[in-house]
């Protein structure tokens, strides 16, 4: 298990669970980051990710990505 921000482009993994606040975590579920879901990292830009999540792309920053575990 890793935050998301040590993964590589390319990387396919699978989402363990969502840290942070409550609305943190319901935001980043209103995104598709949910425990079970699988994504794909698309690229890493100091820390900021951008991922396909339930086909849909979407660009996270360092903070949010930290939150999500894989």
């Amino acid at each position: 298990m890793m935050p998301l921000t040590l993964a590589r482009a390319g990387e396919a993994a699978s989402i363990v669970r969502v840290g942070g606040k409550a609305e943190v975590k319901r935001h980043l579920e209103n995104l598709g980051f949910v425990p079970g879901t699988s994504l794909t990292v698309v690229s890493v830009n100091n820390g900021n990710v951008i991922v396909n999540v339930k086909e849909a792309r979407v660009a996270i920053s360092k903070e949010m990505a930290n939150k999500i575990i894989i």
